[in-house]
């Protein structure tokens, strides 16, 4: 596999995690993993990093596209 489609199945991957997190959010799902249910604040937590990961790794692939001219 190139570094290029690393990047974005990375990219791609991270933004439908913060989609999901934030249709949670949205819909006020619940959500439990044996006995503990997790609360909202963990789906802000999880949108926020995921987020961040994929903007970070798209912009980092359209640097790469530049700098592969």
């Amino acid at each position: 596999m190139s570094e290029k489609n690393y990047i974005l199945i990375s990219a791609t991957v991270f933004a439908i995690v913060a989609l999901l997190h934030f249709v949670r959010l949205f819909n006020h799902w619940s959500f439990q993993i044996g006995a503990v249910a997790v609360p909202l604040w963990g789906s802000w937590l999880g949108l926020l990093i995921a987020a961040t990961l994929s903007i970070w790794a798209f912009r980092l692939l359209s640097q790469w596209k530049i700098s592969h001219q």
